[in-house]
């Protein structure tokens, strides 16, 4: 049996500032205007597969060396963790159960590390946040202690640097309507965290884009003192300090990021302040050489509560999922979203978009207009 914790106890208020909690829509829900529709071209195919064994949002999703997908933690509704996990099979297109987490945990982070084991850090937890990390061996279906992290996070941002550590950036250690300026390495031959200096601007929900130059771009997100954070910062290993790098043309929260083939970073989708009803449709690329952002082609769909990443398809396309039934696609080549004529059924929130080995993307969970997870699952392929 998966083992799934029930959390009677947890605070109503606790994740609202990052959003796992749901807040009802008006009717009138008044999304940002955009004059660049989408291309009307269609761009691959979307099919479902099998469910997972348990509805789920806010979990975490990982592309193993061995092709399968680890997916773990995440909710089936407000109070409901799960410290359970499965695993996703491309060969059968079937999800199975495997090793449990020893807490379980919404909006938790994960990352494969080199040595081909994952990284999972901090979430909420039992009314509160965590600083918990585990490591999950493939080899033998489990998790085990790896430590803890230098203070407790939720929903923070990880990166792996191109020496096989991690940056993890801001998240709350508190329910507080924004994030925490704090960052700390997982130095992963020590298997152990350290605290580094901290970033300019408290941050949740932002996104953390590794460049082609080891540098890693931090963008967007919400500040406990600054709302929604329109400055963006740029950490540089080698002196292990971040430096703000520009402004975004319009501040944003929940988006999503995507390494375009030239190296510049692509943000689109997310809020504003006014969240459910002020959703945005807008995208717009940062350039690392310049260090400023420029006006991109808008999608044709607002939303937001996106999967931190776009996955990378062929020919340097970025697939952006989630906060809508509508896929897009963005075309380099053309600087235009294609939208994706099969839809999914809702739209999904705080799903997991896992671009897996044969380059197709897996799709699971979510929620739509509510806070019920679904167990539902997709494939697109190109």
């Amino acid at each position: 049996m998966l083992r799934r914790a029930s959390l009677a106890l947890v605070v109503p208020a606790l994740m609202a500032s990052s959003g796992y909690i749901h807040h009802e829509r008006s009717a009138a829900c008044c999304h940002e205007d955009h004059a660049a529709p989408s291309a009307s071209a269609s761009f691959g195919t979307l099919r479902g597969v099998s469910p997972m064994l348990e509805p789920r949002s806010g979990h975490s999703a990982t592309l193993l060396p061995n092709g399968k997908v680890l997916i773990a933690g995440g909710m089936r509704r407000n109070q409901d963790f799960y410290s359970s996990a499965e695993l996703y099979d491309p060969a059968t297109g079937k999800f199975r159960e495997t090793g449990s987490m020893a807490v379980a945990t919404v909006g938790n982070a994960a990352l494969l590390l080199k040595s081909g084991k994952v990284l999972v850090v901090g979430g909420w937890v039992r009314g509160s946040t965590t600083d918990l990390a585990e490591i999950y061996d493939p080899a033998t279906g489990t998790f085990g202690d790896a430590g803890r992290m230098t203070m407790k996070r939720a929903r923070p941002e990880v990166s792996l640097l191109t020496n096989g550590d991690v940056l993890i950036t801001g998240g709350e250690d508190h329910d507080s309507p924004g994030g925490m300026a704090t960052a700390e390495l997982y130095l992963a031959a020590a298997g152990r965290f350290e605290a580094i200096a901290p970033m300019h601007y408290g941050r949740i929900a932002h996104t953390s884009t590794v460049l082609n130059d080891g540098r890693v771009l931090i963008v967007g997100g919400a500040g406990e003192k600054d709302g929604i954070i329109a400055t963006a910062e740029v950490y540089d290993p080698s002196t292990r300090t971040f430096s703000v790098s520009g402004k975004l043309l319009t501040p944003r929260v929940k988006q999503c990021a995507g390494l375009l083939p030239d190296g510049r970073v692509l943000l689109a989708g997310g809020s504003n302040a006014f969240g459910w009803n002020g959703q945005l449709a807008s995208a717009e690329i940062f350039d690392p050489k310049t260090g400023a952002f420029s006006a991109a082609a808008s999608l044709s769909d607002a939303r937001f509560k996106l999967p931190d990443e776009a996955a990378a398809l062929p020919g340097g396309r970025l697939l952006f999922a989630g906060g809508s039934k509508t896929l897009e696609v963005f075309d380099p080549a053309s600087g235009r979203f294609l939208a994706v004529n099969d839809q999914l059924p809702d739209a999904r929130h705080y799903m997991s978009e896992t671009r897996l080995a044969d380059g197709s993307v897996l799709l699971a969970g979510g929620y739509p207009n509510n806070d019920q997870a679904t167990g539902a699952a997709w494939v697109y392929r190109p």
